[in-house]
């Protein structure tokens, strides 16, 4: 489980599925109110408040990602809460108000720390498993982003597979991409890589 502060009311956190698994959660189950779901979101609450100094009182919003290849993110946002000081104290045991919203993204997305590991991906990958993705600029790494429609079983899971060997797996999603990250190659990433940077 990874987490970081986004702002100073925003968090995001990487869950693995070995993280759920080893909580006996199933990824559906995230959609359900049941108490291994809250018991992990407590936790999840305490590890967040432990390092990142994030206290979860009051209202959240949370907001739930799936991404098949890599696990599951979630993003807490925390609501500004109104109470006086008399009923501050019968309230300091309530459990957390969550607004959860739910959104499956199918796209498989690596960071790379330099673009000699993102160039050495792409020319592992061209011509084999595909051709295509597309390569963004965020945080001072190198972004390379698949939607995997299209492929078939053994290729999402081939393109995996070499990506993780250079680079890891990020719970940055398309649309933070789109939002935050410069896009450095719109299509084709893995061809205009390997043919632009040969030995």
């Amino acid at each position: 489980m990874r987490m970081e502060r986004l702002s100073q009311d925003k968090i995001r956190i990487f869950l693995t599925f070995d993280d759920l698994t080893e909580r006996g959660i199933q990824k559906e189950d995230m959609w359900r109110e049941i108490p291994k779901v809250h018991e992990l979101f407590s936790e999840m609450m305490d590890q967040a408040y432990n390092e990142l100094g994030f206290d979860a009182s009051g209202p959240l919003a949370v907001e739930v990602f799936a991404m098949p290849a890599q696990g599951m993110v979630v993003i807490v946002t925390r609501g500004k809460l109104e109470r006086d000081s008399d009923s501050a104290t019968e309230e300091e045991e309530e459990v957390y108000e969550m607004e959860v919203t739910l959104e499956q993204s199918e796209a498989i997305i690596y960071r790379f720390r330099d673009i000699e590991d993102a160039i050495g991906a792409a020319k592992t990958l061209v011509g084999h498993v595909t051709d295509e993705g597309s390569m963004y600029r965020y945080q001072n790494q190198w972004i390379l982003c698949f939607d995997p429609a299209g492929m078939e079983s053994s290729g999402y899971h081939a393109v995996i597979a070499v990506l993780a060997e250079y680079g890891e797996a990020t719970s940055i999603t398309p649309a933070v991409l789109e939002e935050y990250g410069k896009l450095i190659i719109a299509t084709n990433a893995v061809k205009v890589l390997a043919e632009n940077f040969a030995d």
